[in-house]
């Protein structure tokens, strides 16, 4: 039997080497929901770290994957979470720059973290090693099943189109989403080629289920705080407000539904990443991509 679940649905991933010109993008490209429009760019906050994260998760436990086609799946998961990154890092550089957001406090400390990683792993004892990566790697896949679950919502929604969304924001959140459904089944399955349990599974969503909602909620307010269009000082109240206002909208995911809804389907004992997402629509959208069409993507 395969360490992993064969999905014959899609051709071997690959990367597509995207880019996005954000000169045309407005702050609020949400039209009249800055709150709606910052808690979905608190993830441009995290995500370009975060990728690179994953990234050396997945390589420290490369060395020990012996299935073929898995790892062939891990090479096109780690070229996908480098452009990610990179995607991400534009939309920080090229549009909150430009607006006087200074993000540096929350991506310089992720970029910190990223950096002591190595060093603080080489202090673990081999075995205390493996099993802080079993660790990380259950977080990873849970945060992995959450931007799958992100992505098929995202490239389900034609209320965003409906609301006026920016064009370039809604084709990188489509692209990004079309490939976490695409690759939602590579960081669970190399967990479980590690070894991994379903206690520390559980351990390991925890984490992910408290951070994520830190980065939306924590984020956005992070982002809120510092946007000079605002004429005044977001409160707790009145973005709980203005989320409920884009959630009914549509234009927001509901987080209970989101968090707890969904993680509860994560935490199923016999759950598997390929019973969620549709795959022949997130590579349908993959061909029509703007960004993917203009960076000569060929499936073949």
């Amino acid at each position: 039997m395969p360490a992993f679940e064969v999905d014959e649905r899609h051709p071997p991933i690959k990367p597509r080497r995207v880019s996005f010109d954000w000169e045309n993008t407005p702050l609020h490209w949400i039209p009249g929901h800055p709150v709606a429009t910052h808690m979905i760019n608190s993830f441009h906050l995290v995500l370009p770290e975060g990728e690179r994260w994953f990234i050396q998760c997945v390589q420290d436990a490369k060395p020990e994957i012996k299935d073929e086609r898995l790892l062939e799946e891990i090479k096109g998961f780690i070229g996908q979470e480098m452009v990610h990154a990179r995607a991400h890092g534009s939309f920080l550089t090229e549009l909150l720059d430009t607006h006087g957001i200074d993000h540096r406090r929350i991506t310089e400390a992720g970029e910190a973290g990223n950096k002591a990683r190595p060093a603080e792993r080489a202090k673990l004892k081999p075995r205390a090693r493996r099993r802080m990566l079993r660790f990380e790697l259950s977080a990873v896949s849970a945060i992995e099943h959450y931007t799958a679950v992100l992505g098929q919502w995202i490239l389900n929604n034609d209320d965003l189109d409906k609301a006026g969304v920016d064009p370039t924001m809604l084709d990188l959140l489509r692209w990004h989403g079309a490939e976490e459904v695409e690759h939602r089944s590579v960081v669970f399955d190399v967990y479980k080629a590690q070894g991994g349990g379903y206690l520390t599974r559980v351990a390991g969503w925890l984490v992910s289920l408290t951070f994520l909602y830190w980065a939306l909620i924590g984020g956005a307010k992070f982002l809120l705080d510092r946007d000079p269009t605002l004429g005044r000082k977001p409160t707790f109240r009145w973005m709980y407000r203005e989320y409920r206002r884009a959630a009914k909208a549509n234009l927001v995911p509901s987080l209970f539904r989101l968090l707890v809804v969904e993680g509860l389907i994560y935490l199923k004992p016999g759950h598997h990443p390929s019973h969620i997402g549709d795959t022949p629509q997130a590579l349908e959208y993959l061909l029509r991509s703007p960004a993917a069409k203009a960076a000569g993507y060929d499936p073949y």
